[in-house]
C-alpha cells in the first residue's frame, strides 16, 4: 500500500506552490518538459489514468505486475487496484484490503513527503528533487523524453526515479523508482481521460458497502 501510495506514491503525478530549486543541481532543459507536463494536467477537471504497477527484483526480474486505476478531483483521490482500494478526501485516507476485509483510516498530510496521485503528475519535481534529462527513447510507438530526479531528501527509501514522458502528448508515460534495498517498482499509464463524472463522495470510504469490514483507525 506504501509503494501504491508513493505514486501514483502512477501512481502517483499536487497543487502545491511551486518552490525554488537549486538552479545548478537542476536541468533547465528537464525542468521545461515537467512544467509542461503540469501545465496540461492542471487543466483536467477530474482525470482518471488507468496503469499497470510492477515490482522487480535488482536484477530487473519482474516479481509481480498489478493493473488498476486512479481518479482524482481537486485534492482528493480514489484507486482500484488488485485486491485493495484507496479512499481519499484530501483530509482522511483510507486503505481498504479486500483480503482481509479490513479498512486502515489515517489523517492525510498534503504537506507532507507522501507521494500522492496529484503529485506524481504536476510539479512534486520542484519542491524535493534535483532533476536531469536523459535524452530520447521511443517505446511503444511514442517518442519519450527520459528525466533522472534524485531526491533532497535522503531519508527517502528510494534512491532514483526516472520518469518517461511522451513528448508529443506532454503526459507521463512511466515512472520508476529505485529502491536503496535494491528492488524497484515502476508504473506505466495505459490511458488518462481528461474528465469523469465522480461526485465527492465517491472518495470517502462507505462502510455500509463492505459488509462486515473491520476498520482500524489509526488517527
Amino acid at each position: 500500500m506504501k509503494r501504491t501510495l508513493t505514486l501514483l506514491s502512477f501512481v502517483s503525478m499536487s497543487f502545491a506552490v511551486l518552490a525554488q530549486t537549486n538552479p545548478t543541481k537542476s536541468d533547465p532543459e528537464a525542468k521545461k518538459i515537467l512544467d509542461a507536463v503540469s501545465a496540461k494536467f492542471k487543466t483536467y477537471s477530474s482525470p482518471q489514468a488507468s496503469f499497470t504497477y510492477k515490482v522487480e527484483n535488482a536484477g530487473g526480474k519482474a516479481l509481480s505486475t498489478k493493473r488498476g486505476t486512479v481518479t482524482m478531483k481537486g485534492n482528493k483521490f480514489r484507486v482500484s487496484m488488485d485486491g485493495m482500494e484507496i479512499f481519499s478526501d484530501g483530509k482522511t485516507i483510507w486503505n481498504y484490503d479486500k483480503s482481509a476485509n479490513e479498512v486502515t483510516v489515517n489523517n492525510m498530510n498534503e504537506g507532507g513527503s507522501a507521494m500522492t496521485p496529484q503529485k506524481m503528475f504536476t510539479n512534486f519535481y520542484d519542491k524535493d528533487f534535483f532533476y536531469k534529462l536523459n535524452g530520447t527513447k521511443t517505446e511503444g510507438g511514442k517518442t519519450l523524453s527520459e528525466i533522472e530526479l534524485t531526491p533532497m531528501d535522503k531519508s527517502r527509501p528510494y534512491h532514483k526515479i526516472y520518469v518517461l514522458v511522451d513528448k508529443g502528448a506532454h503526459t507521463i508515460y512511466n515512472a520508476q523508482f529505485l529502491e536503496k534495498s535494491g528492488g524497484r517498482y515502476s508504473y506505466t499509464v495505459n490511458s488518462l481521460k481528461p474528465s469523469t463524472s465522480m461526485a465527492d463522495a465517491d472518495f470517502i470510504f462507505n462502510k455500509s458497502k463492505y459488509p462486515g469490514v473491520e476498520v482500524v483507525d489509526l488517527r
